[in-house]
């Protein structure tokens, strides 16, 4: 996968005239060099290849990386990395230089600025754009990792109850992905519960739970750094007649979506194909308007498809679908899956059903 992507970056680099490209997007740094680790900056050159790290990380990516130059910057004259490349760097055919618009910092680009001999030139979404479409390793990483938030899901229901708290259900969730073969280097999981199910991104509280409340999960796990995302809804106790008739409008809003997917589709036919079960109810104000996005080494990717969304979908991306209805003060709900855009529609890697759960 990393000598596919550094060829596509290559190839890119020669189409605009850049002789370098540097790095600095974590996600980035690891689908271009295949590094697991931290402190990483890439500098990409049209045959030459140079890893900047610091001493705690030298080892593991001399081990990851054995295709690379690797260069301490700690042990630069101005201990910066952009000191640190221009000591190890020939420049004599460097002469413009491509980085990530949105990551450079601006005084980490001041600093490239004065000690590196050529054009800094913005770039936006180069390596998201190529991250886009998975191989076949990313597509399995990617089921793995659904897999595991499916089996955790299960699990987790068992424990659901009046008395326990969204804390200690969030702290088991996470343990049991664990488990089950994740890495154990978690991210966020919004486990949330009752009237507080209207917060789209909301954090575990001490909250416990009650009868009759809604218990929303939005969570995934990491399977060699890659994301799984899912969410479900279920109800402590008998749902009442409106939690029916909300859910019944979300799990529709959701199936109607997956089945516009194809490639070729843009973000904001997805976007209306998801409105048929909420339009003309009294619960249309409060859907929202981001109803899905890519999914790799990074939980929020291209493609978005939503309301303002014209990207067009490719086969073999990976992508979350998940409307929403957020009701403030009441309560909301959310299915979200995670799939893969296959030339035959949306192949959905998610087992948990969609049917609302009573517990």
């Amino acid at each position: 996968m990393k000598t596919i992507k550094i060829e596509q970056l290559r190839t890119y680099m020669e189409q605009e005239g850049l002789d370098g490209f540097y790095i600095a997007e974590p996600a980035n740094v690891r689908c271009i060099s295949g590094y697991t680790g931290e402190d990483s900056y890439l500098f990409i050159g049209r045959e030459k290849q140079y890893f900047i790290t610091d001493p705690r990380y030298m080892e593991q990516a001399a081990m990851e990386c054995p295709d690379y130059t690797i260069i301490n910057w700690r042990a630069s004259q101005e201990y910066s990395v952009g000191s640190a490349l221009a000591e190890a760097v020939d420049w004599d055919e460097i002469k413009k230089i491509g980085f990530e618009a949105e990551v450079l910092t601006f005084q980490a680009w001041k600093g490239m600025q004065e000690f590196i001999p050529a054009e800094l030139v913005p770039t936006q979404d180069v390596v998201e754009r190529m991250r886009e479409v998975k191989t076949p390793e990313e597509i399995k990483k990617l089921g793995i990792a659904c897999d595991i938030a499916s089996r955790a899901f299960d699990k987790i229901l068992k424990d659901i109850r009046v008395g326990i708290t969204e804390k200690e259900l969030a702290a088991k969730l996470s343990c049991y992905m664990v488990m089950e073969g994740a890495d154990t280097k978690p991210y966020g999981n919004i486990l949330i519960s009752g009237a507080r199910t209207s917060l789209l991104h909301g954090i575990p509280g001490k909250k416990a739970i009650e009868y009759g409340d809604f218990v929303l999960m939005d969570y995934g796990c990491q399977y060699d750094g890659y994301l799984s995302d899912m969410t479900r809804t279920v109800v402590v106790g008998k749902a009442d007649e409106k939690q029916r008739e909300v859910y019944e409008i979300c799990r529709r809003m959701t199936e109607e979506t997956e089945e516009k997917i194809r490639p070729g589709v843009t973000g904001t036919e997805c976007y209306d194909a998801s409105l048929k079960a909420i339009e003309g109810t009294e619960y249309f104000p409060y859907h929202y308007g981001g109803i899905g996005h890519g999914i790799g080494l990074f939980v929020h990717e291209l493609p978005f498809i939503g309301k303002n969304s014209n990207a067009k979908l490719k086969e073999n991306s990976v992508m979350t679908v998940e409307p929403g209805i957020y009701i403030p003060g009441w309560g909301g709900v959310r299915i979200e899956d995670q799939g893969i855009v296959t030339e035959n529609g949306y192949k959905n890697l998610i087992s948990a059903t969609h049917e609302l759960i009573e517990l």
